[in-house]
């Protein structure tokens, strides 16, 4: 496979693909899995001798195979059976911090095809016209971002589910349903999606990678655009938008509660002090 890749290298007249010594002999067709394990994967010391490349910390998996893990929370398996993925996943769960009990998952099948450009046709496979190690990573930071997407948009959609009572109650009765500690409940639910989504990943950023083969922007673009990455991220960017404001909102009435309180409070200590005031004056004139 590896002869038949350089071959079709030197037909295309000179491009210069790097093909690690330790990179598996895929066959035409391979199967690209991700998974999003938890918040983040602690890859510090993860030193291994087939490690094809440190960022993101890439290295050969199964009889033949890669894993590529990223830190924030994706392990993408290439080329591996469903026994070999589990192998690999319980190789990494004490590095897994924040563990989810409900695991997003995405996946996609990749075809050699020397006959055709790096495409992605409509509900097709990914077809590359060469295996390569950069091309992979291409692949596994698209569909990494897609898991850590979905995620997102579900924790959001919660979240968004949650404040149309709210709202709702607001706009009929004028008042909030269960009160200060259920407000004060919501907000947290607010502001914690924001934490978890807001610096997860970036994914408007280009891969590293492509700042050493940037022939294979192009490859990049039509993974984003198969993905509707960008077109994901505006959209949960207008939802978290949403969520700060109902936060807000939510915090603006609890001060003008708060304040409310202690202005009927002075209210009522002017009264009682100008009533003592009163009684005394009284007193003095009998």
């Amino acid at each position: 496979m590896l002869d038949v890749v350089k071959e079709l290298q030197m037909l295309r007249g000179g491009e210069t693909d790097a093909l690690p010594a330790n990179l598996p002999v895929f066959g035409p067709k391979a199967t690209v899995r991700a998974i999003l394990v938890g918040d983040r994967i602690d890859t510090s010391g993860l030193e291994r001798s087939d490690t094809l490349s440190t960022t993101p910390l890439t290295f050969r998996a199964g009889a033949n195979g890669i894993a590529v893990v990223f830190r924030y929370g994706v392990v993408v398996m290439i080329g591996l059976s469903a026994l070999e993925e589990d192998g690999v996943l319980a190789s990494l769960k004490h590095r897994i911090v924040g563990a989810f009990d409900m695991r997003e998952e995405e996946a996609a099948q990749v075809e050699v095809n020397a006959e055709r450009e790096d495409q992605i046709p409509p509900g097709g496979p990914i077809y590359m016209r060469a295996v390569t190690l950069e091309r992979l990573l291409l692949v596994a930071y698209a569909l990494a971002d897609s898991v850590v997407l979905a995620h997102d948009e579900r924790d959001v959609a919660a979240v968004l589910e949650q404040t149309e009572p709210f709202a709702r109650t607001l706009a009929t009765k004028g008042r909030t349903p269960g009160g200060r500690r259920a407000i004060l409940k919501h907000i947290g639910n607010a502001l914690l999606v924001q934490h978890r989504v807001s610096g997860r990943v970036a994914v408007a950023e280009d891969p590293d990678v492509l700042w050493d083969r940037p022939d294979l922007s192009r490859l990049y673009a039509r993974l984003k655009e198969e993905y509707e990455l960008a077109e994901r991220v505006d959209g949960l960017n207008r939802k978290l938008k949403v969520v700060a404001d109902t936060a807000q909102a939510l915090t603006d009435m609890i001060d003008t509660e708060r304040s409310l309180r202690l202005e009927m409070l002075i209210v009522a200590l002017i009264a009682f002090e100008i009533g003592i005031t009163f009684f005394q004056m009284w007193m003095g004139i009998h």
